[in-house]
């Protein structure tokens, strides 16, 4: 198992350098930099130096290595226009970005395995077809749509729940948290599904079912703890949407995450805070994945056996043997 997280890890180096110089240079090509903003605020003589303190003078690539050697020696830089370091203000965005991406899986969760399950079992039925039409919707309705008809009707309307902003505890969380969770149970609800129907065939269900085991247990017991593979592994694949692709869902409702902090950054032309937030986020989903592989060997006892297995050594070929001496005459 240390073996696999070594390598998982050392996974994480291409996977920085791609995000950081696609990043880097596409930031790059847009019009204007974060200096220009804020030009007003210096006199030319400071505003020279600071151009030549963030390498605006140079080309682009030079401004690439130096971030890269600045990476390598921990640092993700400073924000020109917070005045503050990068890893600061990401963990200051961080824990909505948790709790809104935490509370989005654990809706589409609880909603899409129950639903899931039942289709699989009335599969063909009207609850099987039902539930097939509210996965395409699901899947269908952009978040950005979704989440501003639910302010006009929750917030403006009904004032039930507040629209934007994080001061109202959970009440705030409701709203964002069904955008998101939308598309993901869509998705959650189709392959729970599609791996339910899969293993309610196997014959060792019909075993069960011939010795008289309920039919719940035979459900809930057997076949959905063969079944989950894939429902982990979608439920991973979504928790990393969550977490890099809320960033439409925290803008429409003001959500002060590392979404919006990114949006933010984009528009102020901060290079500097867009290439750390993104490489961070990166590796976040990278852990998150990361966990999930591991649960695999927790769910399938093959896995773990693959895991702990040690490592075959090749076996080293015999000596050649030595020819046989004469015997003195």
């Amino acid at each position: 198992m240390h073996r696999y997280i070594i390598k998982r890890v050392l996974m994480l180096i291409p996977i920085i350098l791609g995000v950081s110089f696609i990043v880097f240079f596409m930031m790059d090509m847009a019009e204007g930099n974060a200096l220009d903003l804020i030009g007003l605020e210096y006199s030319e003589e400071k505003l020279a130096e600071l151009y030549r303190q963030y390498g605006y003078d140079r080309s682009v690539f030079y401004r690439y290595f130096l971030y890269m050697k600045n990476l390598l020696h921990g640092s993700l830089g400073q924000s020109i226009i917070y005045k503050k370091d990068v890893w600061e203000l990401y963990m200051q965005r961080l824990p909505a970005t948790l709790k809104l991406a935490s509370a989005s899986v654990l809706v589409a969760v609880v909603l899409s395995i129950p639903l899931g399950i039942k289709a699989a079992t009335t599969h063909g039925s009207l609850v099987d077809n039902t539930s097939m039409v509210v996965s395409i919707v699901g899947l269908s309705m952009p978040n950005y749509w979704l989440g501003l008809m639910l302010a006009v009707l929750f917030a403006q309307k009904l004032h039930w729940l507040p629209s934007s902003g994080d001061l109202n505890g959970i009440k705030s969380l409701i709203l964002p948290a069904i955008t998101v969770g939308t598309g993901l149970m869509a998705t959650m609800t189709r392959t729970t599904r599609s791996s339910m129907l899969d293993v309610i065939r196997q014959d060792y269900l019909r075993t069960a079912r011939a010795k008289g085991v309920p039919e719940k247990v035979v459900i809930n017991k057997h076949a959905l703890r063969n079944a989950l593979i894939p429902i982990i592994t979608v439920v991973g694949t979504e928790m990393g949407k969550a977490l890099g692709g809320a960033v439409v869902t925290e803008n429409v409702f003001a959500w002060p995450g590392v979404g919006r902090l990114i949006i933010d950054s984009v528009n102020q032309r901060d290079t500097a805070v867009v290439t750390g937030c993104i490489i961070l986020t990166a590796v976040l989903i990278s852990i998150v994945q990361l966990i999930v592989d591991i649960l695999y060997a927790f769910v399938d006892p093959r896995l773990r056996a693959q895991y702990s297995a040690p490592r075959k050594k090749k076996a080293k070929a015999a000596p050649p043997a030595a020819p046989e001496r004469r015997a003195a005459a």
